[in-house]
């Protein structure tokens, strides 16, 4: 088992890029990267792409060059190739379908879509962005949650993003009460704004049926495939790439360590069932990786 890097041939940004993958495990290729100073940027699904200029660095620190033709063998071999229909969206591609989703919930407002779909679509996003509000959609579908007021509350919920928790939901709590005024009745509006608010916590209370499903689906993310979720920990990193790595990695276990020991993670049963397992797993193997890190 090894890090394996294939030679510098695929041409991008006026150079050439190597792949670099482990045919053993996501975390040892992570831990290879972080130890080599590889930006999360650089992460795609199941490799580091990876400039020409550091292609001997690499081979030096003990990746093993070896053919593109052999690379992509022994990926597939391990069970880490990734493809192409199990990759995470491209922001463009999931668009269209959001503009869908939107004409199906509320026909008559497209300008309120418009705006939403502006605020998600906004550049400083990386993981709170469009592929988000899709991923959170997708699983109220699997949930079986046709209710307007939750499928609003998603399309809110992180409408107002600065990488502030807590201001961020109480920030799109105030755009949900300002722009379904007029649209909504006074209760439903304040029903949204709750729903809203809730996705700061993922407290559910016992019996709220409408909180467990949008807390449910905000946290459905961590229960997704390996590959997925490596993309999802990659674009928190960069949502916060202003932070330095070592208070980064402290704050983050603090969070996964919370999750982990949620008991029940998620609120609804079918929820359990989707995405305890996974969920646990990636949660594990993120916490040991940052763990193993100098602190």
């Amino acid at each position: 088992m090894a890090i394996l890097i294939d030679p510098p041939r695929w041409p991008a940004h006026g150079t050439l890029f190597s792949h670099l993958v482990s045919d053993e495990s996501l975390a040892e290729l992570h831990a290879f990267a972080a130890d080599a100073g590889l930006s999360p940027k650089a992460f795609d699904h199941d490799h580091y792409d990876v400039p020409e200029r550091l292609f001997r660095e690499l081979t030096a620190r003990g990746a093993l060059a070896v053919s593109g033709t052999q690379l992509v063998r022994r990926l597939l071999d391990s069970g880490l190739r990734v493809h192409a229909q199990d990759r995470t969206p491209k922001r463009a591609a999931v668009v269209p379908q959001l503009r869908g989703r939107w004409a199906g919930l509320l026909p008559e407002h497209a300008d309120l879509g418009t705006e939403l779909l502006e605020r998600w679509g906004e550049p400083h996003r990386h993981y709170h962005d469009v592929r988000h509000l899709a991923q959170i959609l997708d699983a109220l579908e699997e949930l079986g949650c046709d209710d307007p007021l939750v499928h609003l509350a998603a399309w809110f919920h992180d409408a107002v993003y600065v990488g502030q928790p807590g201001d961020d939901e109480r920030g799109s709590a105030r755009l949900a009460d300002s722009r379904l005024e007029g649209i909504l009745s006074a209760a439903d509006r304040a029903e949204v704004v709750r729903l809203v608010l809730l996705t700061e916590s993922h407290a559910a209370a016992p019996g709220d049926v409408r909180g467990a499903l949008l807390c449910d689906a905000d946290l459905s993310i961590l229960g997704m495939p390996p590959a997925r979720y490596s993309i999802y920990a990659r674009d928190v990193r960069i949502d916060y790439e202003q932070i330095p790595e070592r208070l980064y990695r402290s704050g983050r276990l603090q969070v996964l360590e919370t999750l982990s020991e949620r008991d029940p993670l998620f609120s609804t049963g079918l929820g359990r069932r989707l995405w305890d397992a996974q969920a646990r797993e990636n949660l594990a193997g993120e916490i040991a990786f940052h763990r193993r890190a100098p602190r």
